[in-house]
């Protein structure tokens, strides 16, 4: 059986930062491309859309919420790189489009952890569904199409947002605690990244109404709908 390799492609104008990163990358078996600026970054992915994209926000060009807001039809899992651990850039970097996000300087042994959960959780949304949907109140999630509907008006989420939302909705008005939805929804094995989970819950709530889910201080989410 053939192995087919996957490829990542690095957009990142330190180039210091690029090398290790595609250094470490290739070493765990990856193709890596890099690139150092935002329209060198869109240009590759129109070209030859890669398994999956590291993005640093603040790029010569135009940065990557830009990057990501272009080429948002060609659903690449994106793992974005900030300089700041500001919440306001993160959420609005999962806004456009981000599946992950890491803070510099970060180890490049959570890199590769990351890379490699995201990769599975692409290749989990790629396969066919095990039931059509799913129908909650005036929610209405479509597991075979990944399409989100509130009120009969659908609701565009992101990949990740949809996976957390679909997780949510498989144990309605069950309180499910951060780390097991860190382990389950991403398949981080380390529960450090909590923070990762309360921006995506922001980003649902913002899009779908802030009734939706129910935060359990200390503890977790729950989906507030009838069953």
């Amino acid at each position: 059986m053939e192995i087919v390799e996957r490829r990542v492609l690095v957009v990142e104008d330190e180039r210091a930062i690029a090398d290790a990163v595609a250094v470490r990358l290739r070493a765990e078996g990856f193709l890596v491309q890099v690139v150092g600026d935002g329209p060198s970054a869109v240009a590759a992915v129109r070209q030859a859309p890669p398994d999956l994209m590291i993005l640093d926000v603040m790029l010569p060009g135009f940065d990557g919420l830009e990057v990501c807001r272009r080429i948002q039809d060609q659903r690449v899992p994106v793992l974005m790189l900030t300089a700041r651990d500001d919440e306001t850039d993160q959420l609005v970097g999962l806004a456009v489009g981000a599946d992950d996000y890491m803070v510099k300087p970060f180890s490049m042994r959570v890199l590769t952890a990351r890379v490699h959960a995201l990769l599975r959780r692409a290749d989990k949304a790629a396969a066919p569904a095990p039931s059509p949907g799913v129908r909650l109140g005036d929610l209405e999630i479509n597991q075979a199409e990944r399409r989100v509907l509130r009120g009969g008006v659908e609701v565009h989420l992101t990949p990740t947002e949809f996976d957390l939302l679909t997780h949510l909705a498989g144990r309605p008005r069950t309180v499910v605690p951060r780390e097991r939805l860190l382990s389950e929804v991403w398949g981080w094995a380390d529960t450090s990244g909590t923070r990762t989970v309360d921006s995506h819950i922001k980003g649902l709530r913002r899009k779908l109404g802030a009734d939706l889910i129910r935060t359990v201080h200390g503890v977790g989410y729950a989906l507030e709908v009838d069953r």
